[in-house]
């Protein structure tokens, strides 16, 4: 029976360093984390690279449509009988212009590209009118469409 005892004593002994092994990494592992190899957070990453966008985005025309409505119903608060119509038509006319300016001084303001790359392993591109201080290397978090140094 001692023997017996010994025999299973050493057998359990062999296999307890089997069982001593390092801690499961935390977060989404697989290495796409931090040196750490855990994610810091679901919507962290690294910046990869950054660059500048020039010329201008396609137009909606949107400026133009409410730059006219706009000026239509100030242009109708002026005057009345044909003085009102005609300041109704060229308040729309004034306001559809001044709108149009407006969404192309919008459209072609400088904007950035930044690339990132998750720490679960997606890669995403976000557009951004400022960099915020950011810089290729950096550890962010998006929040919305827009990464923010962490």
């Amino acid at each position: 029976m001692r023997a017996a005892n010994l025999i299973l004593a050493l057998v359990i002994g062999a296999g307890l360093p089997a069982c001593a092994t390092s801690p499961a990494p935390r977060g989404y592992g697989g290495g796409y984390g931090d040196r750490y190899g855990y994610a810091r957070c679901a919507d962290c990453g690294v910046v990869e690279r950054i660059e500048r966008v020039y010329g201008e985005r396609q137009s909606t025309g949107a400026g133009a449509i409410i730059g006219g409505v706009i000026g239509g119903v100030l242009g109708n608060q002026v005057g009345g009988g044909d003085g009102r119509r005609a300041a109704t038509a060229a308040g729309a006319i004034a306001g559809g212009i001044a709108g149009n300016a407006i969404e192309r001084d919008v459209r072609s303001a400088p904007r950035y590209e930044v690339f990132v790359r998750m720490d679960d392993g997606r890669r995403i591109v976000l557009t951004q009118r400022e960099l915020g201080g950011l810089r290729e290397g950096q550890a962010v978090q998006v929040r919305g469409r827009r990464a923010y140094p962490i």
